[in-house]
């Protein structure tokens, strides 16, 4: 476990109301692909009773947006080709009439990002990826979290869990979704810092550390034990 920086509540651009500076948290969590990081999400939300959200921030974009689900689902945590951004930023516009019309890569991101925002200010809660640290640094209560773990040990994870034949195709399928993460958190963040320790309040490694033990080391830098 790494433990980089202390919760400050601190002024910022994020503006919140004296109720969400005074009880709201938020959790935020990026994640090596089969390092658990989705399960002890779930876990950390459920322990203190505050909601828990993933691909539900798409899902909740397309509702509003009046698009497919597929749509938002296609880019998922990946970052955009240039030619295509070109194109759909020159040639497409989002409407909520048309489910299947195209619409730009940063576009999405933008709206995307409205959305976390706008939960946010509602309530506490836990997101795992989408740039949300990122996205909400200027939130006064905010613990960033980074979860990893040896690629073997994902690997193994991810075919426990049925998702690739053997151990080759999920350590491939594991690097592979490495790789899209940490291009489209890079490419959104302007940065180069996906999975760097001091960029997150705290890191674990997921093969070395028991859920619970990572559950009391979030709680406890909440001031709740």
């Amino acid at each position: 476990m790494h433990c980089n920086k202390q919760i400050k509540m601190n002024e910022s651009k994020y503006k919140p109301t004296d109720k969400e500076a005074g009880e709201h948290i938020l959790i935020v969590i990026g994640r090596q692909y089969g390092s658990g990081g989705r399960r002890i999400g779930k876990m950390l939300a459920e322990r203190l009773g505050i909601s828990y959200y993933d691909k539900t921030l798409l899902n909740k974009a397309a509702e509003k947006l009046g698009y497919s689900q597929k749509i938002f689902d296609s880019k998922d945590e990946k970052r955009p080709s240039l030619l295509r951004s070109l194109l759909s930023f020159n040639y497409g516009s989002p409407t909520g009439q048309i489910t299947e019309a195209p619409m730009s890569d940063e576009k999405l991101y933008e709206f995307q990002s409205n959305v976390l925002r706008e939960i946010c200010r509602k309530e506490s809660c836990v997101i795992v990826g989408r740039t949300a640290d990122y996205v909400m640094r200027e939130h006064p209560r905010m613990v960033s979290l980074f979860v990893h773990a040896p690629l073997e040990h994902r690997g193994a994870a991810v075919l426990a869990r049925e998702d690739a034949k053997d151990l080759k195709e999920a350590m491939t399928q594991a690097s592979r979704r490495d790789h899209d993460r940490r291009d489209y958190y890079n490419y959104y963040t302007n940065g180069d810092r996906w999975g760097e320790a001091d960029n997150y309040h705290l890191t674990f490694d997921s093969s070395r550390i028991s859920d619970e033990a990572i559950l009391s080391a979030v709680r406890s830098m909440l001031g709740m034990e």
